[in-house]
């Protein structure tokens, strides 16, 4: 497993709401949460393998913006 951050523009708990289905989806991702009090809104994901790009394009579909850390 590895941990992968991500600085993103998710920034309140309605957009947790809104995002959430997107990363639940994804089938490699085993843990995320979003840090609401840092400033970079930090996404923090665990994965099961190395391909990034499925939380990259679950966040870019649910509307948000988001570039690793």
């Amino acid at each position: 497993m590895k941990t992968i951050h991500f600085k993103t523009n998710i920034n309140c708990s309605g957009c947790l709401k809104s995002v959430s289905p997107f990363l639940n989806a994804v089938d490699n991702i085993d843990l995320w949460k979003v840090d609401l009090e840092n400033p970079d809104k930090i996404l923090k994901v665990t994965l099961d393998n190395d391909n990034i790009n499925t939380v990259v394009e679950a966040v870019t579909q649910a509307g948000f913006e988001i570039v690793k850390k």
